[in-house]
């Protein structure tokens, strides 16, 4: 019989953690989990956006890891003008790279050290990301960040 309801809301405290995190940055106006097809991508007005996806669970005796997908993205957004400059083109697709790097940097460091390590939370590993450029329903520019999070695994089988 499960008798601690802290291990029963393992998984809410680090996506409820994540969530949090990301509304607090200037760069994201959304954060979403989930199955990223089954969000509306066509809405400007949800740019820049957070998604969020738990990949993994991995149980040891004192610890719960869990291996965790980011998407920070942001629409690129072309002008009709003629190209001037053929380092940075007509776009803003540096602007949406820099920024969004900037989102998922801050939230590693907060919980390499930072007030997320404070609250029980732990980088295992380091993070990494790799840049990517898509096309959904608009050109879409970002990052996707693979990190690994360790919580305390506090249930108890005890009966």
């Amino acid at each position: 019989m499960i008798t601690n309801t802290y291990g029963l809301q393992n998984f809410y405290k680090v996506t409820d953690m994540m969530r949090e995190a990301f509304d607090n940055s200037p760069y994201v106006n959304t954060v979403t989990y989930g199955n990223i097809f089954e969000i509306d991508l066509n809405k400007q007005t949800i740019f820049p956006l957070t998604h969020i996806q738990v990949n993994t669970a991995t149980h040891s005796e004192n610890l719960i890891t869990y291996s965790i997908s980011i998407m920070n993205m942001d629409i690129v957004d072309q002008s009709k003008d003629p190209v001037i400059d053929q380092y940075y083109g007509n776009d803003n697709l540096h602007y949406v790279y820099n920024t969004q790097l900037a989102v998922i940097n801050e939230f590693v460091q907060l919980v390499k050290r930072g007030s997320i390590s404070r609250d029980g939370f732990q980088l295992n590993g380091d993070a990494s990301s790799e840049a990517f450029m898509d096309r959904y329903e608009n050109l879409l520019a970002g990052w996707v960040t693979t990190i690994n999070i360790d919580v305390a695994n506090n249930i108890s089988v005890c009966s």
